[in-house]
């Protein structure tokens, strides 16, 4: 589709919209203000520069193989870089701290250092993005009895509070540099796989760690801290320390944000339901967005119901500004950076969609109790021509629709990844 018949199809759905007072240009510039921390580890399967041929662990997973992942760190920033090519607006990047650049391999994790992610700072900079990072505390020797800052073992839970501290500084130095606060979140995988005796004790533990790593302060404008729950991993089925109520109350106690990753809970719960519930008591919180089809299986975010209702709560709690969403999928069945690149835009698209609505007819209908009006509204909206201010969103930010982008990704592959050993 060319630019003029963009611009004729966006005029005809505005217009549409304007009949039941949705402003589509107010609507794209708050899409627009949205940063997407996309994170890194989809790019090679959760490798990372550390030691690309260790085993995952810690109720980690990757299927596939597909052909074309980027051998060194040269080649993950083109790609990295090729997808944010590909995605509309200014987003953000996340890393792990083993995405880091590491002459030294005598270097453990809890060495690691702002000196090995300069480089990265560099880039970002050349890139105009910023970052967002991660303290990383699975597939390592010192994370295989299934603990970790929750550990009973003072030597295994002394090594991963060093390195989660030295991550923060990473992350303060990272957001100084960029003149953007830098996000890190914490996430351990520790639990047991059969019923524990003493939770208390593991508990107790993790509390004395985390107080320990947030015990050096560090001004919000260079870094904001999370903690993210999980309902159980594999491995760790009958028990986590890091449990949902266990961080949402942490997070509450030391005035920092939980974390809410949409496949870390049980399959019949609606995170976009947590959302209004948390932010009565938190100003700001981290979103993890992935797609669980059987639990947290981290599939690519599609435009499906859990997303739009997702997008839908964030929209219409009139905090969208104040939380920070982040993505969390990995798939190594097909093309790394097309997983990356639908995500993303699915994303958007749940964000845009959710922007469109007749949100004051909606509220005023509901406030009146007239739950017939409000439903057929909410039906009649779904017909509405919201791929055209999608495809001009796209143009209006030198990007690609949604067929352009498809050939441009085959395209790169048959150029660039399909020559990778």
């Amino acid at each position: 589709m060319g630019e003029k018949s963009i611009e004729k199809a966006y005029q005809e759905a505005k217009e549409r919209f304007a009949e039941l007072e949705v402003d589509t240009d107010a609507a794209l510039a708050k899409l627009k203000a949205v940063a997407l921390s996309i994170q890194c580890w989809q790019g090679d399967d959760v490798s990372g520069f550390e030691n690309p041929d260790a085993d995952l662990s810690g109720g980690i997973q990757v299927t596939g193989n597909y052909p074309g992942k980027p051998r060194n760190i040269t080649e993950f920033r083109q790609d990295v870089a090729k997808m944010f090519s590909l995605v509309p607006g200014t987003h953000r990047l996340n890393l792990h701290s083993i995405y880091g650049e590491f002459t030294d391999s005598r270097k453990d994790r809890d060495e690691i250092s702002e000196d090995n992610f300069k480089g990265w700072v560099s880039w970002a900079q050349e890139q105009n993005i910023k970052l967002d990072f991660n303290c990383t505390c699975f597939a390592h020797p010192k994370a295989d009895s299934g603990y970790t800052l929750s550990s009973k073992d003072k030597e295994i839970r002394d090594f991963w509070i060093r390195h989660t501290r030295q991550a923060r500084r990473i992350s303060a130095f990272m957001g100084k540099e960029l003149n953007s606060p830098c996000v890190h979140n914490i996430w351990v995988p520790d639990g047991s796989k059969d019923y524990p005796v003493d939770r208390m004790g593991h508990r107790a533990i993790l509390k004395e760690s985390l107080d320990e790593i947030l015990s050096e302060s560090f001004p919000k404008e260079h870094l904001l801290d999370a903690v993210e729950s999980k309902l159980f991993g594999i491995g760790a089925e009958a028990f986590t320390s890091g449990s949902h109520e266990f961080y949402l109350l942490y997070s509450l106690y030391k005035g920092i944000m939980p974390t809410l990753d949409t496949g870390h809970f049980h399959p019949t719960e609606s995170v976009a339901d947590k959302i209004s519930a948390v932010l009565q008591f938190h100003p700001e919180l981290l979103l993890h967005v992935s797609r669980p089809m059987r639990w947290d299986s981290d599939h690519i975010v599609v435009l499906n119901d859990d997303i739009r209702y997702l997008c839908q709560e964030l929209v219409r709690s009139g905090c969208l500004q104040n939380i920070h969403i982040g993505l969390d999928f990995f798939d190594a069945t097909l093309n790394r950076i097309g997983a990356w690149v639908i995500g993303s835009r699915a994303t958007l698209k749940g964000l845009l969609r959710a922007l469109l609505e007749p949100h004051q007819k909606l509220l005023a209908y509901e406030e009146d109790n007239n739950f017939f009006a409000r439903l057929a509204l909410l039906e009649e909206v779904k017909g509405l021509p919201w791929g055209s201010v999608w495809d001009y969103f796209c143009k209006v930010n030198n990007n690609f629709t949604d067929r352009e982008m498809f050939t441009e990704i085959l395209d790169h592959e048959k150029k660039i990844i399909s020559q990778r050993d």
